[in-house]
């Protein structure tokens, strides 16, 4: 049985299990052709294929990358390396959703046929299924948590997605835009509730980037 590395959740109040199988992405890396290109993405750049080019995956070899729905720009999900994107059709023709880089990010691009050759040569769907059960999970709560959560609920999920980020990434985010760019939060109102929180002690904010969380009370 695969063993499955915990990476940091976002609350670990969903009773949702948010556990990502790092080990079963590597696994499926691990099966790329060393030949294969590497692609390098600079902070910030957006990352799409061609207009009718074939449906590819990306194998996110390092830095951090986040997918973004198209329309508004709203992030519905951002993952660190080793991860996996473009099953599911999250990212085929008319599916509404593109990547862009948080961090310099590496990655390899390869097309969907050729990945699931890999993955059968290989006896890796059982990897994949857990790859494809995360990815779902992921975007599903980002889903749910908007309707039913208060802003205080939502922005207190986020402060702790932030500090589950890379440092990189972390230290060159304003609290407020990493939270404004995966809610419809008014910038006003966030701003407001990270100034209550900031005198209150619960998070040590400067110049705008969040250092620590001290405790984030559950109702507030």
């Amino acid at each position: 049985m695969n063993k499955v590395m915990t990476i940091n959740t976002i609350s670990g109040e969903d009773g949702i299990d948010q556990r990502k199988p790092v080990e079963s992405i590597l696994s499926v890396i691990s099966t790329a052709n060393p030949s294969c290109n590497k692609y390098v993405a600079k902070k910030s750049q957006v990352i799409e294929s061609p207009e009718g080019a074939q449906h590819v995956c990306y194998f996110l070899l390092s830095g951090n990358i986040a997918l973004h729905r198209r329309g508004d720009g709203i992030v519905m999900m951002s993952e660190k390396a080793p991860f996996i994107f473009g099953f599911s059709n999250q990212l085929g023709k008319d599916s509404g959703m593109y990547l862009r880089a948080l961090e310099d990010s590496v990655y390899l691009k390869i097309p969907v046929s050729v990945v699931y050759k890999m993955i059968e040569e290989n006896d890796l769907w059982k990897q994949l299924a857990e790859l494809l059960m995360y990815t779902t999970t992921r975007v599903y709560l980002h889903c749910a948590r908007v309707p039913q959560l208060s802003s205080y609920d939502i922005i207190r999920c986020h402060l702790n997605e932030l500090m589950n980020e890379s440092d990189e990434l972390r230290q060159s985010t304003a609290v407020s835009a990493y939270i404004k760019s995966r809610t419809y939060l008014s910038r006003s109102g966030i701003m407001r509730i990270l100034s209550e929180l900031r005198s209150g002690g619960y998070i040590k904010m400067e110049k705008g980037v969040l250092q620590s969380i001290n405790y984030l009370p559950r109702k507030y």
